[in-house]
């Protein structure tokens, strides 16, 4: 079936030739055509254009007239919790009390109450659940999204969870990686047995579940109170063993050293970064780890946001994502995302829609570097897999 759209008021996301990687300055510039056309072929991304080069005798089984609005790739976010049971309403109110998440978190909250929720809840209750989530962030125009395990901490919890997301993956349109964080937090039975748990992720938990394929990647949160450094990189390296590439969280509430065992270990991010100090931001540049910022997290947590214009003047590319979860940031508008990142981050808008589209995708979605921007007229300009994220597509913005 071939669809076009037509009279778009600004087609954004376009280039002559793909690319690896934009930083710094050139992150301000968003490549677009004004009053354009597109052609979507059986689901891909056929072509586009000006209007006045619009090809005659095209004879669409579709025509959306766009009306002078613009159109856009679909939102990608790669950092998410959305497979999650219940809700945490109650450290809503905390939080308005003056608790702060390490002290909610002490309390047995936190992590610790929606992994006790999602082990007393049935596989078939948490699929049904977490598509109702998955649904809410395609209308937003999300069309790709990481989802991370977490809420288990236990071999038959994080199984359950990668089950879930594997399911949801089968069941929808839009691309869907899979990360196995089986070390967010130390379950209570382990409060005092650290190593034990840590054992219990490695021996028993990623041979299962790379066993079964039910991961892309690997996560450890890694900060005081929860894994450290040292626990950091022993984690990742028994991932990376079985083939799963790291995705860290790190400097949400410390700069501990996290950034610099990730970019030694080649992570594919780095998330988080609300408390960046010189030497974090320097271990990052000459590496192929990608910053990553969630300034909804930190605007349901009022606590600091991620320097972006310190990171973007060091010449580094940075991504954005939700960050998704039932606690601290209950919600997964990409659309709040990108503007929360221009008021409070100081990120042009520019900069806001390249770096959430253009990063994350060259960072997770493909595997080959030459198909990691959209809309891009290169000799992948027909590759099935570049396009797709556009295959149902296309966002309208007035």
């Amino acid at each position: 079936m071939k669809t076009l759209i037509i009279n778009i008021k600004e087609l954004l996301q376009v280039r002559d030739n793909s690319v690896l990687k934009v930083s710094g300055a050139e992150m301000a510039i968003l490549p677009t055509i004004k009053n354009a056309y597109l052609i979507i072929q059986d689901g891909l991304i056929a072509d586009f254009g000006s209007m006045e080069d619009l090809p005659e005798d095209l004879n669409p089984e579709k025509c959306i007239d766009a009306d002078g609005k613009i159109v856009l790739p679909t939102w990608c976010d790669s950092h998410t919790h959305i497979v999650y049971a219940g809700n945490r309403e109650q450290e809503f109110v905390d939080r308005i009390n003056g608790l702060s998440y390490e002290e909610i978190a002490n309390r047995g909250g936190g992590i610790l109450n929606s992994a006790q929720k999602l082990n007393e809840t049935s596989e078939e209750e948490l699929y049904n659940q977490s598509k109702i989530r998955l649904e809410e962030i395609i209308r937003l125009g999300t069309g790709a999204v990481e989802i991370k395990s977490g809420y288990g901490l236990t071999l038959d919890g994080e199984l359950k969870m990668l089950r879930v997301i594997k399911r949801l993956s089968n069941d929808y349109p839009i691309t869907i990686k899979a990360t196995f964080l089986g070390a967010h937090a130390i379950p209570l039975e382990y409060k005092e047995n650290q190593k034990g748990y840590i054992d219990l992720i490695i021996t028993e938990m990623l041979p299962e579940i790379t066993k079964n394929n039910l991961a892309n990647f690997i996560d450890v949160f890694c900060e005081t109170g929860y894994f450290t450094v040292e626990e950091t990189e022993q984690i990742m390296e028994a991932g990376i063993k079985l083939g799963l590439k790291p995705k860290i969280h790190v400097n949400q509430f410390n700069s501990i050293g996290g950034i610099q065992v990730a970019v030694k270990h080649n992570a594919l991010s780095v998330d988080h970064l609300e408390i960046m100090k010189t030497e974090d931001i320097e271990a990052l540049k000459n590496s192929k780890t990608m910053a990553v910022a969630l300034p909804s997290c930190s605007y349901f947590l009022g606590i600091p946001y991620t320097p972006a214009r310190e990171i973007i003047s060091a010449g580094l590319p940075l991504a954005l994502a939700t960050d998704f979860n039932p606690g601290s940031t209950p919600s997964g508008n990409m659309n709040f995302v990108v503007s929360t990142a221009c008021i409070k981050m100081k990120m042009t808008p520019e900069e806001a829609i390249m770096l959430q589209q253009l990063m994350v995708l060259m960072r997770w979605t493909f595997q080959k570097p030459t198909e990691v921007l959209p809309l891009a007229k290169s000799e992948s300009y027909y590759h099935k897999t570049y396009f797709l994220l556009l295959s149902t597509a296309v966002c309208f913005w007035q």
